[in-house]
């Protein structure tokens, strides 16, 4: 049986994941900060001083969770009742049971990178719904607003393809459909551009037709396995089709 490998941390300096935790992680936290003192006068005005109380909690949380994080603090457990943050406590006494630690706590720069970065956001919620009245705030909004509205051009581009591809699919042949089914797949790869953790909070707004530039970025795919997709999925097919031709 093959080994499981370990996974990506912060411990690979120069790895997605160091520079992740180290960079990407802090610059988010950063701006989310910005983003709550930007709103200062709108909770005041819709809350009075509660609001810039809770204002200043949230700010004070969040840059205390930064400071761990820039530090590498071990993982502190949840502490707002939620919906989830038994699950999410139990499952980091899970993550330092498996540690070698001499301490045996998880830490920021030790930890699997998705956990971390899961952990991080989960921290960011908590940090908001501690502040009331302001537990309602949505510290992403503006920026997934913004990139969404940006990229109009490029989701009418997408949308226009798709509908047009719906409406003639019956009449394509295999080759037809493979070279479709690979588009699709390329630009479900390159939608991750549009994620906007991995820009750090920054614009990653998409102003053009994707569709144009799967075949300029076919080259920078480290690990292309289309081809061995589609022959699975055609054979699970051809297999399906002859078990129901028997059985009728």
């Amino acid at each position: 049986m093959a080994v499981v490998p370990a996974s990506l941390s912060g411990q690979d300096v120069g790895s997605f994941a160091y520079l992740t935790i180290k960079d990407r992680i802090p610059q988010i936290l950063t701006k989310v900060i910005d983003t709550l003192h930007r709103h200062k006068s709108e909770f005041f005005e819709k809350h009075g001083e509660e609001g810039v109380e809770a204002e200043k909690k949230a700010i004070s949380l969040l840059s205390k969770l930064r400071n761990e994080l820039q530090t590498d603090k071990p993982f502190i457990p949840l502490v707002e009742k939620f919906v989830d943050t038994d699950i999410w406590n139990q499952y980091l006494e899970y993550q330092q049971s498996l540690l070698n630690e001499s301490d045996g706590k998880s830490r920021w720069f030790y930890s699997p990178w998705l956990l971390v970065e899961c952990y991080m956001y989960r921290r960011i919620h908590e940090a908001i719904i501690q502040s009331p009245p302001i537990d309602y705030f949505d510290v992403f909004k503006e920026s997934k607003e913004q990139n969404f509205y940006e990229s109009q051009e490029s989701i009418i581009a997408l949308c226009t393809h798709l509908q047009q591809l719906i409406r003639t699919i019956e009449d394509l042949d295999e080759n037809q459909l493979k070279d479709e089914f690979f588009k699709l797949l390329q630009i479900s790869l390159w939608g991750n551009k549009c994620d906007l953790s991995l820009s750090g909070g920054e614009s990653s707004s998409q102003n053009t037709n994707v569709l144009n530039s799967l075949e300029d970025l076919k080259p920078f795919i480290l690990l292309n396995d289309m081809e061995h997709l589609w022959s699975l999925l055609s054979n699970c097919k051809k297999t399906r089709e002859k078990g129901c031709f028997c059985h009728s």
